[in-house]
């Protein structure tokens, strides 16, 4: 049986939120470079996206971590799956999210990579979930979406690897 899904943010005013972060970003950055590392699985349609509308100087890395498995919701256990492929000493680093919700993952990532000796670390999301935060100390730089606590999908985000293909963010409806 087929999942029902609701739009919740359309393709539209997915693509036009995300130049308005590109430019403020840019703006941000202007005279750096910029070292993006995209979050996989989810986060690396936000960033592809994202990164094609920054006018500063761009590098790209990927790491993954895991909290979910095929939940809704987070385990609480993060580890990394796959480790950056470049060093981090002395660049301003932007850590792309799909997603932000207990603030468990960016935590402890953020600790990690900070021991790496870059220059800044930043964070970036395509959506927030505040009220869901457990770790209030995670600061989000930069938001496309803050949405409500419902399980979405799309433009990355997936459940149970089903639905990253979609070009808009939905709820399923369980």
């Amino acid at each position: 049986m087929e999942d029902k899904i609701r739009v919740l943010l359309s393709e539209e005013e997915v693509n036009e939120r995300i130049c308005q972060i590109a430019e403020q970003i840019s703006r941000d950055y202007e005279g750096k470079s910029l070292h993006l590392i995209c979050i996989l699985k989810g986060g690396v349609f936000f960033t592809c996206e994202l990164a094609k509308r920054l006018t500063v100087p761009v590098s790209l890395d990927f790491m993954s971590v895991s909290s979910y498995g095929d939940d809704t919701k987070s385990s609480g256990v993060v580890r990394i799956v796959k480790d950056l492929d470049e060093p981090l000493a002395d660049r301003d680093v932007l850590i792309v999210e799909d997603i932000i919700d207990s603030g468990r993952t960016l935590s402890y990532l953020i600790e990690v990579l900070k021991q790496r000796g870059p220059k800044s670390i930043r964070l970036c999301t395509l959506l927030d979930k505040p009220e869901r935060r457990v770790k209030k100390q995670v600061t989000v730089d930069y938001t496309c979406f803050t949405i409500p606590d419902e399980f979405v999908v799309g433009y990355g985000l997936d459940y149970a690897q089903k639905y990253r293909n979609l070009p808009y963010i939905g709820v399923v409806e369980l």
